[in-house]
């Protein structure tokens, strides 16, 4: 589970941290690396919002994982940018799977192309760990399932795929706080859960 901070004080997160949770997800880049100065070390900050190639160098030194890669120029520059400290920063690329015109991400079409492209071989320093989804905004739950019952055998079809050691299929990003039950039984590996752990905003 993604404990979802985003806009929450330092003062709740160190709260969490003494409950337990160790994983936190921030959507904007400068204010996770605000925060991961003051917060103990062993915390795994996730970037989960969208994500600009001026903002990588900010993150580079602690990323544990960006959920929403949704280009190879923005994975090479991740890789130019966790190669200049030394790392190897974990990724997962963002899939386009709802109704809205607001999300970003990748077609599948798309996403086939980012995988077969040749030169993600050359990205010694970033590592594709799997996809990461966002349904649709409704209240028709079963437009939500099909959403994410569609991109758990998008996820199965690419992890038979024959690629580069920098691509190990295993996690699978999907559900947050409104639908995350729904996720969970339609195989996500990560939820994102901020309103259900703090509060609405």
């Amino acid at each position: 589970m993604v404990a979802v901070t985003k806009t929450k004080p330092v003062e709740l997160l160190q709260a969490a941290y003494d409950l337990g949770l160790r994983i936190f997800g921030e959507n904007k880049v400068q204010e996770m690396a605000a925060k991961q100065t003051v917060l103990p070390a062993d915390i795994q900050w996730h970037l989960i919002g969208h994500l600009q190639s001026n903002k990588v160098k900010y993150m580079a030194p602690f990323v544990t994982l960006i959920h929403s890669v949704d280009s190879l120029k923005l994975l090479q520059e991740i890789d130019k940018q966790a190669a200049k400290v030394g790392r190897v920063i974990d990724c997962l690329l963002q899939v386009f799977i709802a109704q809205e015109e607001t999300k970003f991400g990748l077609s599948a079409a798309e996403l086939m192309d980012l995988l077969n492209d040749p030169l993600l071989a050359t990205l010694a320093h970033v590592r594709v760990r799997g996809l990461m989804g966002m349904a649709s905004n409704t209240e028709d739950l079963a437009q939500v399932r099909a959403e994410f019952k569609g991109l758990k055998q998008l996820f199965e079809q690419v992890k038979l795929g024959h690629y580069p050691p920098n691509i190990e299929f295993g996690e699978l990003s999907m559900g947050m706080s409104g639908d995350y039950e729904i996720a969970l039984q339609e195989g996500s590996t990560l939820i994102r859960v901020g309103s259900k752990l703090f509060g609405s905003r």
